[in-house]
């Protein structure tokens, strides 16, 4: 991950949001926002869930990379 990881709040749940550069993004993935695709060389966030409910191991597992438009909207 390339970006400095930042805690947001979105529906009264805490999430850990880690910003990747274009540069760093060299896998395709589906963006949970939108259905579309993350394509490699995209900027974009990846998010999980920061409170730790189901433990860390749990939470790191679920993570979702999102287009960066797609997360500001959510």
């Amino acid at each position: 991950m390339s970006g400095w990881k930042r805690t947001e709040v979105r529906r009264g749940r805490e999430y850990t949001v880690q910003p990747v550069s274009a540069a760093s993004a060299q896998k395709e993935y589906v963006c949970p926002g939108c259905g579309g695709t993350v394509l490699p060389g995209t900027a974009h966030v990846v998010v999980w869930r920061a409170d730790g409910v189901l433990g860390d191991e749990a939470d790191l597992a679920s993570r979702r990379h999102w287009h960066n438009h797609c997360w500001s909207i959510a």
